[in-house]
């Protein structure tokens, strides 16, 4: 049986961790294949600044880095930002993937130009770094946002009705005006409204969570990893250093 660690950047109760282990309804996997889906202790409060892009990494580097020797066969990340992705890569040799790259170069094998469906306009800076670093702005109609508060706890759980058209609209003004073909989900938090506007757009959207478990399956079963050119090993693994600080952050 295959494991598969999914890291979910931000400490919350089994509860709310049981609205993104719902991303899983979304794709079928088959048997010989599981997932656990595990909180981090360290993560900032929402992830709108540099600093707190800095604390992101290291919280999803502290979740993960015992994954291999746990048994896992991969790693996926819960959150478009791929925060962590690139430093669990130096240390670890099973895949690690992340959602935000991902989905973009996979919305290039389904159109032209696609354009990126944010909640709010605060996220922004998550996705032009990516861009940036794949050399792909050139390929994003836009980054739009629907103008709406998150909640990476509860989610979009009883806000549906003000949410979802919100975030249709937006879209459509992504195809109509901006010269979308393919929609791509901002966040891993909005997977809850990717049936809704599925049924009703005109081109495909991305949902990106269950993007990243398709091929973490697909990794484990193609047994690929990534290139120890791009992502070498460091010279000391700062395991119990790390595991500090988690447990600093976590009370403990």
């Amino acid at each position: 049986m295959a494991k598969v660690l999914v890291i979910v950047p931000f400490p919350m109760d089994e509860d709310n961790l049981s609205k993104r282990k719902a991303q899983l309804d979304a794709v079928r996997l088959g048997e010989g294949i599981e997932f656990d889906f595990k909180p981090v202790r360290i993560a900032p409060v929402n992830y709108v600044s540099q600093q707190d892009s800095v604390l992101a990494d290291v919280g999803i580097l502290e979740a993960g880095l015992q994954a291999q020797a746990e048994g896992y066969d991969a790693v996926c990340i819960d959150t478009m930002s791929d925060s962590g992705m690139s430093a669990l890569r130096s240390v670890l040799d099973i895949p690690v993937i992340g959602p935000g790259r991902h989905s973009m170069l996979l919305a290039l094998t389904l159109g032209e130009k696609f354009s990126i469906l944010a909640m709010w306009d605060r996220w922004r800076h998550l996705y032009t770094k990516t861009l940036a670093e794949l050399g792909l702005q050139h390929k994003c109609a836009s980054l739009r946002s629907a103008g709406l508060q998150p909640n990476n706890q509860s989610l979009l759980a009883g806000k549906e009705d003000e949410f979802f058209p919100a975030l249709y609209e937006a879209a459509m003004r992504c195809i109509e005006e901006d010269g979308a073909d393919v929609i791509i989900l901002g966040s891993t938090t909005m997977h809850e409204a990717h049936a809704y506007l599925a049924e009703r757009l005109p081109v495909p959207i991305i949902n990106p969570g269950p993007l990243t478990y398709r091929l973490a399956d697909a990794a484990i079963k193609l047994k690929l990893a990534h290139s120890r050119v791009s992502y070498p090993s460091p010279s000391q693994i700062a395991t119990k250093r790390l595991a500090e600080m988690g447990k600093i952050a976590a009370g403990l």
